[in-house]
């Protein structure tokens, strides 16, 4: 009875669930890099806002506003940052490459600071309306 053919070979299941653990993995960078697009649509959603409404009084409104997207982005790039790294910690790769978790680390670094110096543009540039 050990030929019936239900019966999967034991190192043939191993390679199936290495080859879904991968693609775990990479499903995880690919929600990565959507959360991070989300991230900057704030920061642009926060830009725009600023720009277009620079008419509003007190001046300080649409910088307020704007001020609200860029921290909700800088919010969004840690969330994924934290949420990619656990995943990265649990789950290996078997026939894929991925990227490192230090990278992941530095692109949200470097999307924080970026972030917090349009946020200082903001507060210290006059802007001069557009119409």
């Amino acid at each position: 009875m050990a030929d019936e053919p239900n019966e999967t070979p034991a190192p043939l299941a191993r390679f199936r669930t290495d080859l879904s653990e991968d693609r775990t993995v990479l499903a995880n960078e690919r929600t990565f890099a959507s959360w991070v697009r989300t991230g900057f649509a704030g920061i642009g959603i926060g830009l725009a806002f600023n720009v277009l409404f620079t008419r509003i009084e007190p001046v300080w409104v649409p910088k307020l506003i704007a001020t609200i997207f860029l921290l909700i982005a800088i919010l969004i790039f840690i969330a994924a940052e934290r949420r990619a790294c656990s995943v990265l910690h649990r789950l290996h790769t078997h026939e894929v490459t991925t990227i490192r978790i230090t990278h992941l680390r530095l692109i949200t670094v470097a999307a924080v600071l970026a972030t917090i110096s349009l946020l200082g543009v903001i507060w210290l540039l006059q802007l001069s309306p557009l119409y």
